[in-house]
């Protein structure tokens, strides 16, 4: 208990500066492998904290690592700082006011989850020197989880192969342990090629791409029926033959997202679409080809981590919002619908609340969710080392992921009080895993059990590059 204390102070000490930081990345809003400010941001916040600095980790240049103390176990705490398209919005308001700018915004607020990974990691840091311990800490900033599958690239060119733990979180309307559940998916671009001709004089001469794009998508929409009732599916045109109807388009490309719950499961879909690519090629005598532009695998539990963290919550307590929080909570939830801030309840595996507005308990860490699944890169990681992550309370309890209301709420004073206080759930969690060595023995031992019986295959080909860029070139 004094350690955890002691670090909690360590937080404190430095939370000004992570608040900055989270407002700064929060007004520069990049999208996945483009968040060239961000992490020059979060570079420069570790070389001002003393962190021994690795850029351009795997090979990517907006990844970065930043490591202190010596010998002993490696605890990597990961971060991220992408945004996403579409979601920009004026902060502190309850309306839709979309900034001036290519309408970019921190959607999913990612801005709160480097800023408080790097605050966690400094706070390690201060107390490995200040008692002599002999540890490591890690912060991994990671770009590109929405979509990109960073952390999977990373994994597979060793960046995790020497650590013990990794401690990771994502904002939320709760806050608890995040229950090991995602599905596992990959990304993969389908290229038609036909041939163009005059729509009107000789439209027998034509063999249309876009036609075999829009018979795939029918193909698959057929399979929905048949296949399991978790896995989905989503597509977009990513080229769509050009803007002439009368031309035969000669070349058309679509992007899928195919995710299943395990790899397993995943493969054989993609095995299912690939075929309804053939067939669609096939009928309209074009061809395609493919490339496989992401992929991520579903996350792996560690119970010994969970508990863990757990114990840090109820020792911390949950966030401690005022009245102008909950204030600007309820004006949010105005925006919202009964069944959004229903589902928010059900997806944390809580009793449906009518008037709350924000998160003050601490979800019970047997409490199993019933909602929608999503995915993330933070899933290949969990697969290489022992992993745990916390969901800290953010904003207001019914705010849907990727929507315009989350990126409201991202410089409020919901977001940098969970911001601190998720930190400090990190921070307890890295120092019980250092001061009791039985917590780490134990979670290897439990990765190793699970690993073992359904061993680690990483969903990306050896031949597939990080996407630096993600346009569909």
């Amino acid at each position: 208990m004094q350690n955890t204390e002691e670090v909690w102070r360590h937080v404190d000490a430095k939370a000004a500066d992570a608040i900055a930081l989270a407002d700064r990345v929060w007004g520069m809003p990049e999208l996945c492998y483009a968040e060239v400010r961000s992490c020059a941001e979060h570079t420069a916040m570790l070389e001002a904290h003393g962190f021994r600095v690795t850029k351009d980790v795997a090979g990517i240049p907006t990844a970065v690592m930043g490591e202190a103390g010596e010998g002993g176990p490696v605890i990597a705490i990961l971060g991220e700082y992408d945004a996403l398209p579409g979601l920009s919005n004026e902060a502190g308001v309850a309306e839709h006011r979309p900034l001036p700018g290519d309408g970019s915004g921190h959607g999913c607020g990612h801005n709160l989850l480097g800023s408080a990974s790097l605050l966690a990691a400094s706070a390690v840091k201060d107390w490995l020197a200040a008692n002599g311990v002999k540890a490591r800490v890690r912060y991994y900033g990671c770009p590109a989880e929405e979509g990109g599958a960073a952390k999977g690239f990373m994994v597979r060119e060793g960046a995790f192969d020497d650590v013990d733990m990794a401690i990771c979180w994502h904002p939320a309307a709760f806050t608890g342990v995040n229950e090991a559940v995602s599905l596992a998916n990959t990304r993969i671009d389908f290229a038609f090629t036909g041939r163009s001709s005059h729509a009107a004089a000789a439209p027998h001469l034509g063999r249309s791409a876009l036609d075999a794009v829009e018979l795939m998508n029918v193909g698959v929409n057929y399979m929905r029926e048949h296949m399991p009732s978790d896995a989905r599916i989503h597509y977009a045109y990513l080229d769509a033959g050009g803007i002439a109807p009368n031309v035969v388009q000669g070349a058309a490309k679509v992007r899928y997202l195919i995710r299943a719950r395990d790899l397993t499961e995943l493969n054989g879909l993609v095995a299912r679409v690939r075929k309804i690519a053939d067939g669609a090629a096939l009928m309209t005598e074009t061809t395609v080809t493919t490339k496989v532009v992401s992929a991520v695998s579903n996350l792996l539990a560690n119970t010994p981590l969970e508990k863990a963290m757990y114990e840090n919550m109820l020792r911390l307590g949950p966030p401690q919002f005022d009245e102008a929080d909950r204030a600007f909570a309820a004006e949010i939830q105005k925006t919202l619908s009964d069944d959004d801030i229903a589902a928010a309840f059900r997806r944390h595996g809580l009793k449906v609340e009518r008037g709350k507005e924000l998160c003050d308990i601490i979800v019970p860490l047997d409490a199993k969710g019933n909602g929608g699944v999503g995915s993330t890169d933070v899933g290949d990681v969990s697969w290489a080392v022992p992993t745990v992550q916390a969901r800290g309370a953010t904003y207001a309890i019914g705010t849907p992921g990727h929507s315009w209301q989350l990126t409201a709420q991202g410089k409020s004073g919901i977001a940098h009080k969970g911001l601190v206080h998720v930190a400090k759930i990190m921070a307890g969690t890295a120092v019980d895993a250092i001061r009791n060595p039985e917590i780490l023995a134990a979670a290897k031992a439990d990765h190793k059990a699970r690993t073992d019986a359904h061993p680690y295959v990483c969903p990306l080909p050896p031949d597939v590059n990080p996407p630096i860029r993600m346009s569909g070139d």
